[in-house]
């Protein structure tokens, strides 16, 4: 049987899904790379995998693209890893340096900017550009709040734009996956949504961090109704940028 390819992302909003995935005999069933978020979508949309925990800004760009999981990374509110970190207030940002990392992250804060905060903003990827603000995503935020004047978590920015929750990553196939492989798969993540506990001891232990209060009610990881509305939503308002 040819093994199923698979990304995934290395940050610790996605360790329970490799805790689960690594304790499962799935496991003996797929190759497992772990990425950055954006090189986990270049390899989906490239063919190089199979299938991967993508961000869903760029599910557009998947030929074929099916969501194959009922668990994604997601929050209701603020998810304490996806920011915005600024010198000065929302309504003073006239230029934002972008994340190298996630392409929804980045769409996020340009859709929070343009149509809530109906801010005109420059944009730039260079890491040595000196700007406003700057888009910052995953373990890299963690105890860095105080660092800055302003932290918005884009989380709870959409929310307070929309009223719904959000879905920052899938799992995304670029072909057709079998039922009996998505039921397995399904079963794992779950496992390692259980075991939570398990994943939390094997985790560094970070300065002005809740780790526990992260995986456990910071993230969320149902898709839902309304977080699959919320993708919906959002892939919308990327169409207007």
């Amino acid at each position: 049987m040819n093994k199923i390819k698979i990304s995934a992302v290395a940050y610790t909003n996605t360790k329970a899904f490799i805790y689960g995935l690594k304790h499962s005999d799935i496991i003996n069933k797929i190759d497992l790379s772990l990425d950055i978020p954006s090189d986990c979508a270049a390899k989906v949309i490239s063919g190089e995998v199979d299938m991967g925990l993508m961000p869903v800004a760029a599910i557009p760009l998947v030929p074929n693209a099916n969501i194959v999981a009922d668990y994604c990374i997601g929050s209701d509110g603020a998810v304490n890893s996806v920011f915005i970190f600024s010198d000065v207030p929302v309504e003073a940002i006239k230029t934002l340096r972008l994340d190298s990392h996630s392409r929804t992250s980045n769409n996020l804060a340009k859709v929070l900017l343009k149509f809530y905060w109906k801010q005109e903003v420059e944009f730039t990827t260079d890491p040595a550009a000196k700007t406003d603000a700057i888009v910052l995503i995953g373990d890299r935020t963690f105890g860095k709040k105080g660092d800055y004047a302003f932290a918005y978590d884009m989380g709870q920015e959409w929310k307070n734009f929309t009223g719904l929750p959000f879905m920052y990553a899938a799992w995304v196939a670029n072909k057709e996956i079998s039922q009996e492989f998505k039921n397995e798969f399904n079963v794992a993540l779950k496992f390692g949504l259980d075991h939570r506990q398990n994943v939390l001891r094997d985790l560094p232990k970070t300065e002005n961090f809740d780790l526990e209060d992260y995986l456990y009610h910071k993230l969320q990881f149902e898709v839902t109704e309304d977080r699959t509305k919320a993708l919906q939503l959002f892939l919308g308002y990327i169409e207007q940028l």
